[in-house]
């Protein structure tokens, strides 16, 4: 074993790092709160990477001969709360290995090296100071230890915590405890006042499976932790889009909470073996870089829910919200689903996310099947709503709305049905009466709802945003659409529809640079592209709005709301051989798939044919096309405003005054 007494200026491995001469354990540049012992453990494995370092060599390092202690609990207690600060697992470890009944290897690579130096005694215990440690293992089973002493250790450890609870009775009824005499547990000495956070970000938790495949379970988990905290009122919780985007980044805490403006961070690793789960979480204060709490929890599939709102409910009591009486009901609560449903629950999620047609597709068919496996699985019949409520919606535009409209009507009400305060299923069915329905007090009564039941979920302000825009409330709209941007600032969907409402607000040059903005974030995306090019087109500039059209097409594979776009702009442009052809490609398309006939009516608006763009119009009115919602505010429509069967057409549709 290597030298007892070394010193480096830092030790790098993952996305930790260790300075040995501050002795301290570093984590995306914050200091993490470790105590002594684990890490002097975490120093003698680190003197020593990928080498067997024995129980009985951190005996003799760490517990010399003449100090009296349960050397059994007090190794695997640091050994266990090392882990936990890392986030690590014995079944599965990334840094620390178990070899059984012999000891400990570090199996990371290390970057940096030793010198001969002092001891690396911590500062703190050389001035007598106490380390606050950053959490309290819970709900730990016995039969899940590594050994047979660390499940007796575990066992000895809550007969200590009995004996502390007894104790402290004692002392409360002497009103010594009352009295902030001696205090117990992890509460600071400065804590009279303690900070409250109002708002906070869960960042994606790390897949320690080792399957990349099993990537799309640790994402689903993030966004069912986040679904989770953001139904609490008084908090502010940046929605998944957001989150995902900081996914691997080696970004400090602190920079991430200055960029979002949150008072802390919720980070964590999810472990998945056979049918058990593992959800190991810590949360910190980085205003005051402390890490407030952290902790492990384990369940079956089966319980995966009653594990999550567990998570949430500790999170919830260490950032001292405060919590309605509803809210402690639902995170009370023990929901069971079937492991087989919540699989493809999660698997429809990672499609629905990616919004592409042939995505959306294959969402359907896991949603379905979630519903199937689980008749009582609420959020996966929200899920199936959402695809099929925009589905045959104008951007994407490939089923009919006499197809799509039912399907999601019928399952938003099953999952409101199932669980009334759904906000994920009361924005679908919302949704599904704005799309199809054209029932517009009952999309805005619906849309209201859903914010007032959860004022964290950004997609009800985002969807909203759009009705309000589509009755002709532009300032409204920008008001609910940025406010779904306070809640998902870095969500590619959330930043391409601010550019599409200023865009149908007539603000061309504003909705120019906001969707150059969102192409930055992610240039494949084609529906930034499509809306860039009309507005280029609105403003006359032709040369500038085709290319971005022809990318739309290009990145779609060749959508007919693409096709219909760009046809459009090359009739007017002058080019009406070349609009005559792709209108060709539509109608040869139209006996293929279904194309709504809302694309055609854009095509010969361009081609400068109003009464046969109408003739379409009407038949679109007859198939209740999505796009007809819009027929108030669509520049692209301007030139028939002044039509009468244009003017008969928008009184049909009985748009609130």
């Amino acid at each position: 074993m290597g030298s007892p007494a070394a010193v480096a200026r830092i030790l790098h491995f993952g996305i930790f790092e260790v300075d040995l001469k501050a002795c301290e354990l570093r984590k995306h540049g914050l200091r993490l709160k470790l105590p002594e012992q684990p890490f002097q453990v975490l120093v003698v494995l680190l003197e020593n990477p990928g080498e067997i370092v024995t129980r009985e060599d951190l005996r003799n390092r760490l517990w010399p001969g003449d100090t009296f202690v349960d050397f059994d609990h007090g190794l695997n207690n640091a050994v266990m709360r090392l882990r936990e600060v890392l986030g690590d697992s014995s079944e599965n470890p990334r840094f620390v290995e178990t070899i059984p009944r012999r000891g400990y290897r570090f199996i990371a690579p290390v970057k940096g090296s030793f010198a001969p130096g002092p001891s690396t005694t911590r500062p703190e215990l050389e001035t007598g100071q106490v380390p606050v440690q950053a959490a309290t293992p819970q709900l730990v089973d016995p039969l899940a230890a590594e050994t047979p002493s660390e499940a007796a250790s575990v066992l000895r450890r809550r007969s200590v915590a009995i004996l502390i609870v007894l104790t402290a009775a004692i002392l409360v009824a002497a009103g010594l405890l009352g009295a902030g005499l001696i205090r117990y547990g992890r509460i600071d000495a400065n804590e009279t006042n303690p900070v409250r956070n109002k708002s906070l970000i869960v960042l994606p938790l790390e897949n320690l499976s080792g399957d990349k495949d099993q990537g799309y379970f640790a994402d689903g988990m993030t966004d069912d932790l986040i679904a989770n905290l953001a139904k609490i009122r008084s908090l502010r919780v940046i929605s998944r889009s957001t989150a995902m985007a900081y996914k691997g980044t080696r970004k400090p805490l602190s920079q991430i909470a200055r960029e979002l403006n949150v008072d802390a961070v919720v980070e964590g690793t999810v472990l998945r073996v056979g049918n058990r789960v593992r959800i190991t979480a810590e949360l910190v204060q980085v205003s005051t870089d402390r890490h407030l709490w952290a902790d492990t929890y384990e369940s079956q599939m089966e319980d995966i829910l009653t594990l999550q709102n567990r998570v949430s409910s500790a999170i919830v009591k260490e950032i001292r919200t405060n919590l309605t009486p509803e809210d402690e009901e639902r995170l009370a609560r023990k929901p069971a689903v079937a492991p087989e449903g919540y699989e493809n629950y999660l698997k429809g999620r990672y499609y629905w996310n990616k919004r592409s047609d042939e995505n959306l597709t294959r969402a359907i068919g896991y949603f379905e099947q979630a519903t199937q496996q689980d008749p009582q699985y609420a959020l996966a019949y929200a899920g199936l709503s959402d695809c099929y409520a925009i589905i045959s919606a104008e951007i994407f535009g490939t089923m009919p709305a006499a197809e799509a409209a039912p399907r999601a009507k019928a399952a938003a009400l099953r999952a409101l049905e199932i669980d009334p305060k759904l906000s994920e299923a009361e924005t679908s069915l919302a949704t599904v009466k704005f799309n199809y329905d054209w029932d517009w007090s009952g999309a805005a009564a619906g849309f209201a709802k859903s914010i007032q039941d959860n004022p964290s979920y950004a997609t009800a302000y985002q969807r909203y945003s759009l009705y309000l825009m589509a009755m002709g409330r532009p300032e409204d709209s920008f008001d609910q659409i940025n406010k779904a941007r306070e809640l998902d600032p870095l969500s590619i969907s959330i930043n391409f529809s601010l550019g599409w409402r200023l865009y149908m607000a007539r603000q061309y040059d504003r909705a120019i640079q906001q969707l150059r903005n969102t192409l930055e974030m992610d240039p494949s995306y084609e529906l930034p592209h499509l809306v860039l090019g009309l507005s280029y087109a609105q403003k006359g500039n032709f040369g500038l709005a085709i290319p971005e059209l022809r990318k739309a097409v290009d990145l779609s594979h060749g959508t007919p709301l693409m096709i219909s776009a760009l046809a459009n702009a090359y009739a007017r442009s002058g080019n009406k051989a070349e609009a005559e052809k792709l209108l060709a490609n539509l109608i040869s398309e139209s006996k293929n798939q279904y194309v709504s006939p809302y694309y055609f009516a854009l095509v010969y608006v361009g081609l400068g044919e109003p009464e046969r763009a109408i003739d379409w119009l009407e038949k679109a009115f007859g198939d209740r096309s999505n796009g007809l919602v819009f027929l108030k505010v669509e520049p692209e429509l301007d030139n028939l405003r002044s039509n009468p069967r244009f003017e008969a057409l928008q009184k049909k549709l009985n748009f609130p005054s």
